[in-house]
């Protein structure tokens, strides 16, 4: 484990990862607190043991942010497979460092803007995690025909 510790690329990648679980962590609770706020419940025994109002579906304030949650996970989930893939297959620290920044930042803008309703920031900020994502599975191509 020592000479991963030791890789730049693989700290780049630690960090991202840490900063993206922090996200989902934050993005899961906040769908509770909300929920809680609106005071209701889609499950019975929610609504029996908090005192909640039963509903047959979540308050739109509850559903943006679980398809903030949704889309992170989408996003998020595969963005760090491949980082995996890039750092064992002996990506550039460099690289690393760009291409995960360019991600978390764009990740952390999208969640901010999405759980506030603002567009076109939210596709734009989607897009340039899109994009990095993209750049990186490139990179990757480019390591494994480089050998």
């Amino acid at each position: 484990m020592n000479s991963l510790q030791s890789n730049p690329a693989f700290i780049a990648y630690a960090i991202a990862c840490l900063i993206l679980s922090t996200n989902l962590i934050f993005l899961w609770a906040f769908s509770g607190a909300t929920r809680g706020k609106t005071k209701t419940a889609i499950n019975p025994e929610d609504a029996a043991k908090f005192g909640g109002t039963l509903v047959e579906s979540d308050p739109p304030e509850v559903a943006r942010v679980l398809r903030a949650h949704t889309n992170a996970q989408a996003n998020i989930y595969p963005f760090l497979f491949l980082g995996l893939v890039f750092v064992l297959a002996g990506g550039s620290a460099c690289v690393a460092q760009i291409i995960f920044s360019i991600f978390v930042a764009a990740r952390l803008a999208h969640t901010f803007v999405y759980l506030k309703g603002k567009q076109p920031w939210r596709s734009i900020f989607f897009i340039i995690g899109g994009l990095a994502t993209i750049g990186l599975m490139l990179d990757i191509i480019w390591l494994l025909i480089r050998g």
